[in-house]
């Protein structure tokens, strides 16, 4: 017995789960929710909804304020005498407040919970665009852009923290995929906005209509956001997951009761679901002061949270690819919208303001495409694909709709950065851009799902690795994009940009090869690492 189970446990993949019933059209929760009514998986569609809300609407204000500086850059220069490399400078800086700060701020969500950090932020980055609003000095520029980093650090962690508290394995790429749907509603249309303003009111204006919505931020989080760590308070036994010889979990309800099912939310379910094995005995619901309790702390160490990240991008395949695709991604935009608000000022296009805030509806019509395939579809895929396959989940699954990318990212960036070169219409650079607004909703919406289903545990962990790499890139490339556009020219950056980018979109190629095996060689690692988290539910 004791060498059947050492065998199931050097077979275990983490992320590979029962997730369809093969005798009916049942949908296995996974992670498993408990009687406690105060667990988050359990909570009422109507507060999921308002905690996820609030969380989208931080991430969308905090990208508008990272996104809008680009439009006032000609204003800028011309009042303050500022240069487009002391600009880029600027911004760079605001992207290593980004990674810098989720090395401080994910440690303290973990110990303390999501709500006070969530709280700090919004506080943090109001400040910093009060101080934006108040810009004379170069300074002043550089220590506003730090502080409003590292506020919006945050926004691309403890939101997929949120939605590993919320939702199960079958809902994470529709939410994900809002995600990054609010992401670009606030990088793409956030700038459409301020180009108006611009014109209308002056580029410091921008910054205080900043400071009004985040001020109207901050009072709902107070108000209205609910904790969502949760803590399991354990029977006398402890629960341990079965681990088949297949490598997969499955809780202890489902094998005593296949077949056998409760049913969702009747508004919306057209199949029923079956619950999954308890982990502690119902009681009464936390009072409404004390679900708004300012901390919920743990009696796990801060200081792990600050080294395993490091460790984690260089030991999960899944976290690399990740940290590759949706950094990248994410510095090629940077690019391309630091040279639309350079070059598009001068001859041939003499754009205003507005046309430069203009140029962003384009991404933004792209990334909307893009959403239903990186969320929803991705989730109904799944499904399907694990139907197929005895029930039988593996998050590599999620990675067949990304390989149109390997072709289209690398494409849309040749449209842009050629046409920009040779001073084609603006048409053919807003296709362009609009193609890749396509690739990044897909592309992020995908990978984010893909890494939060293989290490649902350590979700917190991986992503700082994936933030931290994203914005290393943003910062390197726009401190240096200047001279290397004089250096290799506007044509030659963006071919040697496209081959680096159809190299890091071909990724997902090995990992539907390999990506299990890799799984179940870093399983011991991940298992030791999720064990020591406080909230814990998958090991």
């Amino acid at each position: 017995m004791a060498d059947d189970q050492r065998e199931q446990m050097l077979n275990w993949a983490p992320g590979t789960v029962t997730l369809e019933d093969i005798h009916g059209s049942n949908v296995l929760l996974f992670p498993t929710p408990s009687d406690d009514p105060d667990d988050p998986l359990n909570w009422t569609k109507a507060r999921k909804t308002l905690n996820y809300t609030l969380v989208s609407l931080f991430v969308l204000f905090t990208f508008v304020e990272l996104d809008i500086g680009f439009t006032a850059w000609g204003p800028m220069e011309t009042e303050l005498g500022f240069t487009v490399d002391q600009l880029n400078a600027g911004t760079a800086i605001n992207y290593g407040g980004l990674a810098v700060g989720c090395f401080f701020l994910l440690p303290l969500a973990r110990k303390y919970g999501r709500r006070p950090i969530y709280i700090f932020a919004s506080a943090l980055q109001l400040a910093a665009s009060v101080w934006n609003a108040k810009v004379y000095t170069f300074g002043d520029y550089i220590g506003a852009m730090l502080i409003s980093g590292l506020g919006g650090a945050i926004s691309e962690i403890i939101v997929q923290m949120t939605v590993a508290d919320l939702f199960f394995v079958h809902q994470h790429a529709t939410m994900n995929g809002l995600f990054v749907l609010f992401q670009s509603v606030g990088a793409f249309l956030g700038p459409v906005a301020s180009g108006y303003v611009v014109e209308s009111q002056g580029w410091r204006w921008t910054w205080w209509w900043c400071v009004i919505f985040f001020a109207v931020i901050l009072l709902c989080v107070i108000f209205l956001f609910k904790e969502s760590k949760f803590l399991p308070v354990l029977d006398a036994q402890e629960v341990i997951p079965d681990v088949h010889p297949s490598g997969v979990q499955e809780s202890e309800y489902s094998r005593k009761h296949k077949g056998r099912s409760s049913s969702v939310d009747k508004k919306d379910a057209t199949q029923s679901v079956e619950r999954c094995a308890t982990l502690q005995p119902r009681r009464e619901p936390k009072t409404y002061l004390q679900r708004m309790a300012l901390f919920t702390p743990s009696d796990e160490a801060i200081w792990p949270h600050v080294w395993q990240p490091v460790v984690i991008l260089f030991t999960f395949p899944a976290v690399t690819y990740t940290a590759l695709t949706y950094g990248s991604t994410l510095c090629w935009f940077a690019v391309m919208t630091s040279l639309q608000a350079t070059y598009m000022l001068l001859p041939p296009y003499n754009f205003t303001s507005v046309g430069i805030g203009l140029m962003n509806v384009a991404p933004f019509i792209g990334s909307l495409l893009g959403f239903p395939i990186s969320g929803y579809l991705s989730d109904k895929s799944i499904l399907w694909l694990s139907k197929r396959n005895n029930g039988i989940y593996e998050p590599e699954m999620r990675l067949w709709l990304s390989l149109p990318i390997i072709a289209l990212g690398p494409g849309s960036i040749l449209m842009f950065g050629l046409g920009l070169a040779y001073g084609a219409h603006w048409v053919v650079l807003a296709v362009g851009y609009g193609i890749f607004g396509f690739v990044l909703s897909c592309s992020g919406g995908i990978s984010l799902s893909y890494l939060m289903d293989c290490y649902q545990d350590i979700v917190g962990d991986t992503l700082v690795g994936v933030v931290f790499m994203r914005n290393v890139f943003s910062v390197i490339v726009l401190f240096t994009l200047t001279p290397w556009v004089n250096g290799m020219g506007m044509q030659n950056l963006h071919i040697l940009i496209a081959v680096v980018a159809f190299f890091i979109y071909s990724i997902p190629i090995p990992l539907l090869l390999w990506g299990k095996r890799a799984r179940i060689a870093t399983a011991s690692i991940y298992r030791k690492m999720a064990e020591s988290q406080s909230d814990n539910r998958a090991v």
